[in-house]
């Protein structure tokens, strides 16, 4: 199993060699070290060029993680892949070259909060006729039943909190892979705004990591 976490960083379009317009989202993903390694999951880092200061737990939990050779990037966000993966330890970094053109994956984000909103924007109420006889009543819920009951049944179509929830989004496609700028452009919308967290990950295939040459002096 691949996977890796990055940031939401808009739409735009790519041509395909037939000349098909292909609508994507720039992802920013990775780099990404392992932070631990769980029985049945593995913990994720993910850092963020931002000023960001650790606490003495997190300090000593991410002792000797470094995501990049040449600056202080540091850990910011751990998240946990339900995967078991024997080749991976501790302390090793990844980037999107993990992932190549034409991966099927499923992005897990939180969606745009709406506040709060009505039935007919929360759940697509149609409301009441806008004839005579109807005054400021169109956008309104209604009748919600008898009153035997003298309350309200779990489950009733209200207005209430919108958005600002998990989402998973399956069977997206990696269109192009850009490991210069760590970048990915996947086929379609995902879920969330400009510069929320997204989690990837794809059933295909096995994480393969660079292999590092060890220089002997």
């Amino acid at each position: 199993m691949k996977f890796i976490i990055g940031t939401k960083q808009g739409m735009t379009q790519v041509f395909r060699e037939d000349g098909a317009v292909v609508p994507v989202t720039r992802v920013q993903a990775g780099p990404c070290a392992i932070t631990q390694v769980k029985d049945e999951a593995i913990q994720v880092g993910f850092g963020v060029q931002k000023k960001f200061r650790l606490n003495k737990p997190e300090q000593g939990h991410l002792k000797d993680i470094k995501l990049h050779e040449d600056n202080n990037l540091t850990v910011r966000f751990l998240r946990d892949f339900s995967v078991k993966e024997d080749n991976l330890k501790k302390g090793d970094v990844f980037t999107v070259e993990v992932f190549t053109p034409g991966d099927k994956v499923q992005v897990v984000g939180n969606s745009k909060g709406r506040g709060f909103q009505g039935v007919v924007k929360r759940h697509g109420f149609h409301g009441s006729p806008a004839s005579h006889g109807h005054k400021d009543q169109l956008r309104m819920p209604g009748s919600i039943g008898a009153t035997d009951a003298a309350r309200v049944f779990k489950g009733v179509r209200m207005a209430g909190h919108m958005g600002n929830a998990q989402v998973t989004v399956k069977n997206l496609e990696i269109v192009e892979v850009h490991p210069d700028i760590n970048e990915l452009l996947i086929k379609g919308a995902v879920p969330g705004a400009r510069g929320s967290l997204l989690l990837i990950s794809s059933e295909n295939g096995k994480m393969e990591l660079p292999v590092v040459e060890e220089t002997k002096e």
